[in-house]
């Protein structure tokens, strides 16, 4: 399993943020926003990442730090569960139409971070939440988990469906490029033989099938494994 746990505190914030890579989108997530609740439960849920996210923060003073730092948080979680990132499909986009918007997200799991924010909300706040704080939050959490995120809203009106779109869109697009590919399994031979037979799934085979004198292929043993649901 891919989990990763990260705690920070600073003068102004504490949190601690945990993330398996191949849940079933389970999330308990309390920052002291409710709109951004709302958006980090949606995150968690279509990206399927189990998110964990506990945060106090200096709300008499204003929101800035807590969405940050639950970016931050988030991030370095994310980049901790990946490791070497073996097999994972790495590139990944995903386009969410919501009403009368369209959003697209194009990423890279690359290690080199950078943000590309094309986006324009019309409200200042929804609920709560300073919007312009969204931007601050994928920001500082592509930075951390070193993800090239590009985020941009095609079209649309809703302010409420504009935020929505695009993190369920990112969330999209980062289910299927962590996903893993490349698994690597050994079964006993079905034979009294104990030589193990390897196999990597979604690879060609090294040769080609033998025939039987008849000029019929010869049986196969298949192998199956499990992948991990991402």
């Amino acid at each position: 399993m891919r989990t990763a746990r990260i705690e920070r505190k600073t003068k102004e914030t504490e949190i601690a943020a945990e993330v398996n890579l191949d849940g079933n989108g389970i999330y308990s997530i309390s920052t002291g926003v409710g709109f951004f609740d709302h958006m980090l439960e949606q995150l968690s849920r279509h990206s399927r990442i189990d998110i964990s996210l506990s945060a106090k923060g200096d709300l008499h003073v204003d929101q800035h730090h807590t969405v940050e730092d639950c970016g931050i948080a988030l991030g370095q979680a994310v980049a901790k569960a990946l490791g070497g990132k073996h097999g994972i499909v790495r590139y990944a986009h995903a386009y969410l139409p919501m009403d009368e918007t369209l959003t697209r997200t194009a990423l890279d799991l690359s290690g080199r971070a950078y943000l590309i924010w094309r986006v324009a909300i019309p409200a200042a706040k929804i609920g709560d939440m300073d919007t312009e704080l969204f931007r601050e939050f994928f920001q500082a959490f592509a930075q951390n988990a070193g993800i090239t995120l590009h985020i941009e809203l095609l079209y649309g009106e809703n302010s409420h469906h504009i935020a929505e779109a695009i993190f369920k869109a990112t969330a999209r697009a980062l289910r299927s490029a962590s996903s893993v590919t490349e698994v690597t399994v050994s079964v006993a031979s079905m034979s009294s033989s104990s030589t193990p037979l390897t196999t990597t799934l979604g690879s060609k085979p090294a040769s080609r099938r033998r025939r039987s004198r008849a000029g019929e292929p010869e049986a196969r043993t298949r192998v199956r494994a499990g992948m991990s649901r991402a």
